[in-house]
């Protein structure tokens, strides 16, 4: 048995808690697509019925490791600025996944601000919607959880560095994913256009573009921090290619065109 084990917070919520409707769920999700390697990705982590096609399609696109790193925003504001976890497991319906000890120490080691905290990912939701996707995909998989709460660019450019730094010492790819919706509770036009900017950064490859334009645009995409310091590090690691892989609002489930948050699935490679 695993030291720490994580307990879903958003089972039966965010998604469903029956492991067979959750399965079924997540394959409607993957659309056929050609897979291929890649370096890093931004993924939505609303709930299912908004978001879930979206993540789907990038994890469908993905030619999966083994290996992850999973970084998201800080909703619950609880916790430490980086926190890491650095043993266990996380449990969804369809089991536990195992936290890479041997990576997260290497991370810790390269990053000293990396500062082991099992209560910042407690109640967070954005991490664990991720899981499922690739616990329906993968037989054995591990991968270490980071909650970005931290919001400066040189904090965020330094992690990306090091993440870089880390998974080039490694000897099987590690795929860094970067969990966020785009921008919140605008009218549809509005999230389009401003979702529009900071995507034409992420495309273009661009962690300090990406930052300046959520700040100068005011767009309220929750996981700009991991999506930064995934950029940052998909540059220290070569990236060549960006691709957007499906756009949605979700005004295209609620109807509701006047309050809607956006999602990007973005690839780099």
């Amino acid at each position: 048995m695993t030291s720490i084990l994580r307990k879903p917070a958003v089972a039966g919520r965010f998604y469903p808690g029956d492991p067979n409707v959750l399965l079924r769920d997540v394959f409607g999700y993957l659309t056929k697509s050609e897979r291929a390697r890649a370096i890093g990705c931004v993924v939505p982590h609303a709930g299912y019925m908004y978001s879930g096609h979206v993540a789907g399609a990038v994890f469908a696109r993905i030619e999966l490791p083994r290996k992850f790193i999973i970084l998201c925003p800080n909703h619950t504001g609880m916790g430490q600025p980086l926190a890491i976890m650095s043993e266990g497991a996380w449990q969804t319906p369809l089991g536990e996944a195992i936290v890479d000890s041997k990576l997260a120490a290497e991370l810790k080691q390269q990053f000293h601000p990396l500062q082991d905290d099992v209560y910042a990912h407690m109640a967070e939701h954005a991490l664990e919607v991720q899981l499922p996707f690739l616990q329906a995909q993968l037989d054995e998989f591990t991968f270490v959880p980071i909650c970005v709460g931290v919001g400066t660019y040189q904090m965020l450019s330094q992690l990306g560095d090091a993440l870089a730094a880390v998974v080039q010492r490694q000897t099987e790819p590690v795929l860094i994913i970067a969990s966020s919706d785009m921008n919140h509770y605008e009218t549809d036009s509005i999230t389009r256009k401003k979702d529009h900017k900071a995507i034409e950064q992420m495309l273009a490859r661009s962690p300090e573009k990406l930052y300046e334009t959520v700040q100068k645009e005011r767009i309220s995409m929750c996981g700009y921090g991991p999506a930064v310091a995934m950029l940052t590090a998909a540059q220290g690691l070569g990236a060549q290619n960006a691709e957007l892989v499906k756009y949605a609002t979700s005004a295209e489930v609620s109807g509701d065109r006047e309050n809607c948050v956006g999602y990007a699935g973005v690839v780099v490679s």
